[in-house]
C-alpha cells in the first residue's frame, strides 16, 4: 500500500498497521498504549480483585437468572462473533475471548462495548501485543500491576482472562478515582488524563461494539 512520506516513517519507526487505513489512525496507534499508567498505592479491593485474576485460569461460564438474561446474551454472542470473525476467524477462539470479555467488563461494572472498544485501540484485538514500553496483551497491562500485586510474572498478562480482568479492574479503579468521569477514566488508563484523543478513540471504537438487544 502506498502511504504518504510521514505515514510510511511512522510505520518503520512503530511498526503500526492499519485496520481501517488512513494516516491519522497510524498517528494515534502510535500512542494508543497503557504505558504512562502510574504505580500507586491501592484500595484493598482493588488489590484483591487483581490478585484473584492470576489464580484463576479457566474460561468463566456465564450464568443467568432466567431464560430470557440467556438469550439476549446468546443474541448478544451471535451478533459480536460475527463482527470480530475477520480478527479471529477460529469460533471456539472467538467465543472463549467474547464470553471473557462479557463476564469481566459486568463483573467489573463496565459497559462491554466500551470494553470492546478498548481493547481495539489498546491492542487491535491481538493476544500478544506488547507496547514499546511494555505494556501487554489485549488491554496493554504495565507489568509493574503484577509486581505490587503477585509474583511479577509479566508473562502472566499474556493469559486471556488475567489480562482481562486486570484492564477491566484497573479501569473501574481509575472510575472510582474520577468520580464516574469516563473521560478521565480513559485517559488516566492511558497515561493522558484531560487530553482528548484517547477517550475520543475509545468511544469511537465503541460504537463498532453497542448492541440494543
Amino acid at each position: 500500500m502506498n502511504l504518504p512520506d510521514g505515514c510510511r516513517d511512522i510505520s518503520r519507526r512503530k511498526g503500526l498497521v492499519s485496520l481501517l487505513g488512513g494516516c491519522s489512525l497510524l498517528l494515534f496507534q502510535e500512542q494508543a498504549n497503557a504505558g504512562a499508567q502510574i504505580e500507586e498505592p491501592l484500595v484493598d479491593a482493588v488489590r484483591t480483585a487483581l490478585s484473584s485474576a492470576i489464580h484463576n485460569s479457566a474460561p468463566p461460564i456465564p450464568e443467568f437468572a432466567d431464560t430470557e438474561a440467556r438469550l439476549k446474551y446468546l443474541r448478544w454472542l451471535g451478533a459480536m462473533s460475527e463482527r470480530l470473525k475477520k480478527r479471529k476467524p477460529d469460533w471456539e477462539t472467538r467465543k472463549e475471548f467474547l464470553q471473557t470479555v462479557w463476564y469481566e467488563s459486568k463483573r467489573a461494572g463496565l459497559d462491554t462495548a466500551l470494553v470492546l472498544g478498548l481493547i481495539q485501540v489498546e491492542s487491535a484485538f491481538r493476544k500478544f501485543a506488547v507496547s514499546s514500553v511494555g505494556a501487554r496483551g489485549y488491554m496493554q497491562v504495565m507489568p509493574f500491576w503484577t509486581r505490587v500485586l503477585g509474583d511479577g510474572d509479566p508473562g502472566k498478562l499474556f493469559h486471556m482472562q488475567t489480562n482481562l480482568r486486570f484492564g477491566c479492574v484497573i479501569l473501574r479503579h481509575y472510575l472510582e478515582r474520577e468520580r464516574g468521569d469516563l473521560f478521565l477514566a480513559l485517559g488516566r488508563y492511558n497515561g493522558s488524563r484531560g487530553k482528548a484523543p484517547y477517550p475520543n478513540a475509545v468511544f469511537g471504537a465503541k460504537r463498532a461494539w453497542d448492541f440494543a438487544g
